[in-house]
């Protein structure tokens, strides 16, 4: 029955990943005397602090539940011991034994959201799939956010993008480029996503088209804060031409926010 538990943990991690979502998995690596459960034992713990799977229940598997929520926002690994012998000085039960516990946190996957799959839309696309990353594209145009137009995106989200967010995840790892065709779409699209969690949101578009779509969002009512949110125009400044090339500007852009880079060049004339 364990491996069977076990099986099913495993999968409802697989599908945590897929959806966009951090856990962390607890194994009981080391069990002596007395205890709830073996090593083996699993557990997986949701970042609002849903479980699936056991590890012996009470008030060890407690404690084990917070400090995984610990870690789910401190990416770190642990190992835990417990001691399940004296409740009087702290023991989180009597059981007589004590047991390791191995925490590791699973962060959603790096992920860009394309919204906007027009030429530079289907180049960027494609380029965050061969870089790793999981790709959304959205689209008001059911037939731009489609397998024909984008074959490299990993999940298609045509419609309206208030529908599009309220099913989506967007975590502290979503880099979103808003590559539209035009302003009034900018001023439409970008207030939903101020108050995301996403760590770079970058806008397609000149110098001047830029002035203009801030004008209209402060009109609106958002905030300079929220308009400080938003990088544009979009991507490193590479004199790129084509489709592809400005793609690969605004995943320079993109790759240097995740691993904080400062986009210099790394060497000069000679070097």
């Amino acid at each position: 029955m364990s491996g069977e538990t076990n099986q099913q943990i495993l999968s409802e991690l697989m599908a945590a990943q897929q959806a966009g979502e951090p856990v962390a998995l607890a194994t009981i690596i080391r069990a002596r005397g007395s205890v709830p459960r073996q090593s083996g034992a699993k557990m997986l713990i949701y970042n609002d602090g849903r479980i699936s799977g056991t590890i012996g229940g009470g008030e060890m598997e407690s404690r084990v539940i917070e400090e995984a929520q610990a870690c789910i926002n401190d990416g770190q690994t642990r190992i835990v011991p417990y001691s399940l012998v004296d409740p009087q000085r702290g023991d989180p039960g009597l059981c007589g034994g004590d047991v390791e516990v191995y925490l590791e946190p699973y962060a959603p996957p790096a992920t860009v959201l394309v919204i906007g799959c027009g030429h530079v839309g289907k180049a960027v696309g494609a380029l965050a799939h061969s870089l790793g990353y999981r790709v959304l594209v959205n689209d008001d145009r059911a037939e731009m956010a489609s397998p024909e137009n984008i074959p490299q995106a990993d999940v298609y989200l045509p419609g309206d993008i208030e529908d599009v967010l309220a099913q989506l995840n967007i975590h502290n790892n979503t880099y979103i480029a808003v590559l539209t065709r035009n302003v009034l779409l900018d001023r439409q699209i970008l207030p939903k996503l101020a108050n995301s969690d996403a760590p770079y949101i970058g806008v397609i578009g000149s110098r001047r088209r830029w002035q203009e779509t801030k004008k209209l969002l402060s009109e609106d009512g958002l905030s300079d804060s929220k308009i400080q949110r938003f990088h544009s125009p979009i991507g490193l400044e590479l004199n790129a031409e084509s489709p592809e090339e400005i793609a690969v500007s605004i995943m320079a852009e993109i790759i240097m926010v995740r691993r904080g880079g400062t986009g210099e060049r790394m060497g000069g004339p000679g070097s």
